[in-house]
């Protein structure tokens, strides 16, 4: 099997090898070698001969905070909306949200991709058809580096509109104001809202 070298590497696995091998002088094997003496160096300290991955360890986004991240991932896992749905009913919350940044979040957390209910799964069943203004509310819990957070969630099943806000603390207050809130985003009469079975503990 051939070598796969780093693109900017000056040296192979063969050279690699001598390097860690020999008792040489670090400048009489840059001078062998015609190499840096830094690289020498370098290749003397590892225990192998193979490239290190390149780019950072653990990719985050420049443009997203980890909130704003959470955000994304715990409303796309709730609705399970396409891309462009998710984008316009995240940035009444996120302003700076964009397309591109909003699929690149998507993709560090592995859901870029929506389910595949075809073949041999079995498909989700479907909601019962109800006229547009009957809307679903959700509260997702988000863990963040600043402690715990709730996402409020209503989706029209009907029409698909989603709205988001995200809270320190999932009680009545926060529900009141976050129906209020919903009732000026949405453009329609809003006729039904429906919950989860149970109830959400006071925070």
């Amino acid at each position: 099997m051939g070598q796969v070298l780093h693109g900017s590497a000056t040296t192979t696995h063969a050279i690699r090898a001598a390097i860690q091998r020999s008792k040489a002088s670090i400048s009489a094997l840059s001078l062998t070698y015609g190499i840096n003496p830094k690289t020498v160096q370098k290749w003397r300290k590892r225990a192998t001969v193979e490239d290190r991955k390149t780019g950072p360890r653990n990719p985050r986004s420049t443009v997203l905070s980890e909130d704003e991240e959470a955000i994304i991932v715990a409303f796309r896992r709730h609705t399970l909306l396409p891309l462009d749905d998710c984008l316009y009913a995240l940035q009444p919350s996120i302003p700076h949200l964009t397309r591109s940044s909003l699929h690149r979040c998507l993709q560090r957390h592995g859901i870029s991709r929506l389910p595949d209910v075809t073949g041999d799964r079995p498909a989700k069943k479907r909601f019962k058809r109800y006229p547009i203004g009957y809307f679903h509310i959700d509260i997702a819990e988000l863990r963040t580096a600043e402690g715990k957070l709730y996402l409020f969630i209503a989706i029209d099943r009907t029409s698909k509109f989603a709205f988001a806000k995200l809270v320190e603390r999932a009680n009545i207050k926060a529900a009141a104001a976050f129906l209020d809130e919903l009732v000026e985003a949405v453009p329609y009469r809003i006729h039904k809202v429906l919950t989860d079975n149970g109830t959400q503990p006071e925070s």
